[in-house]
């Protein structure tokens, strides 16, 4: 357990900030979130005991800031600096998940981005800059993402930073009201001694 060393914590590069969620984004963030209901909505995580809420955003941030403390979770809103706008604003999310110590040292990787700043780089950038501080600070040895096969912008993520796919995982997490089959992608730090950033801006 590495306490305080895990969290909180802020990286940058370029006009790509990641940084903690904070209870005062709640009126961007549910902003940013509804103008995205359509892009985001089909591969939204949900609960699958009958009649039971998914967290409101109070709710979201309090459990992920727990989750930080007790180094098994690193979730940062990602944020990006727009001309004279201060401060950056939020155009998507990212979270480090079921993070596992000891022999294991793995982690799992899931994000969104605004669709008005898709295809921009943003993404990509965003999970190399996570990896890289994953692998190279904390000391994590291997990250996983798991993708529904349809959505395809998430999959063209993983196969831009070199992602390897291992295979199906049949009804792996219930999304969008239903279990649904994930393709699962993973890397390994030995795999990126260069650091995945700068293998991914390298080839831009």
């Amino acid at each position: 357990m590495l306490g305080s060393a895990i969290w909180p914590v802020t990286l940058e590069c370029g006009d790509l900030v990641l940084r903690p969620i904070r209870y005062r984004d709640r009126a961007e963030w549910n902003e940013v979130r509804s103008r995205n209901a359509d892009w985001i909505g089909p591969w939204e995580a949900t609960n699958p005991l009958s009649g039971t809420d998914l967290p409101s955003y109070a709710g979201m941030v309090r459990s992920l800031n727990q989750q930080a403390r007790q180094d098994t979770a690193l979730p940062v809103g990602n944020t990006e600096r727009q001309g004279s706008r201060v401060p950056p604003a939020i155009v998507g999310q990212l979270t480090v998940s079921t993070i596992v110590w000891g022999s294991a040292r793995m982690a799992t990787l899931g994000y969104w981005v605004d669709a008005d700043r898709a295809g921009r780089g943003i993404a990509p950038t965003a999970v190399a800059m996570a990896t890289d501080h994953c692998f190279r600070v904390l000391g994590l040895h291997r990250m996983e993402i798991n993708i529904r096969p349809e959505n395809q912008p998430s999959r063209r993520v993983v196969e831009k930073l070199g992602f390897r796919e291992e295979g199906l995982r049949r009804r792996y997490l219930h999304i969008a009201g239903r279990w649904a089959d994930h393709l699962s992608f993973a890397l390994t730090a030995e795999e990126v001694p260069e650091g995945l950033l700068h293998r991914w801006l390298a080839t831009r």
